[in-house]
């Protein structure tokens, strides 16, 4: 089972960033998916969650209406769209799928600065 994030990197605030998650070792389209965020010093946070079937989507308030998740269940990828960053949004990003086990990726940087 692999989680493989990427799309991290270095913005200036107001920019965007898409983060992608690839999936592989497990049945992707029978997992619920979700973005989480750890910055520095503080806990993991829900940033976002997609169904399986991608037709219901949450978000945390912090990113509602700035982040937009989706998932390609053809490609095996989850995907967060994200736009008008802050430098409060500066954490590593992680995908996490779930179903009656919970699996992790490894986490990229994203690093909102001027």
């Amino acid at each position: 089972v692999q989680l493989v994030e990427s799309g991290g990197g270095l913005v200036q605030p107001g920019g965007s960033l898409r983060l992608s998650c690839a999936a592989s070792g497990f049945t992707f389209s029978n997992y619920v998916m979700s973005w989480y965020r750890q910055a520095p010093g503080k806990e993991r946070e829900l940033v976002a969650t997609i169904d399986t079937g991608a037709g219901t989507t949450n978000y945390a308030h912090s990113v509602k209406g700035r982040f937009t998740i989706s998932r390609d269940n053809a490609k095996n990828t989850v995907y967060l769209q994200m736009n008008s960053l802050k430098p409060e949004d500066t954490a590593v990003y992680y995908c996490r799928a779930v179903r009656f086990v919970t699996y992790w990726g490894q986490g990229t940087q994203v690093t909102v600065s001027s």
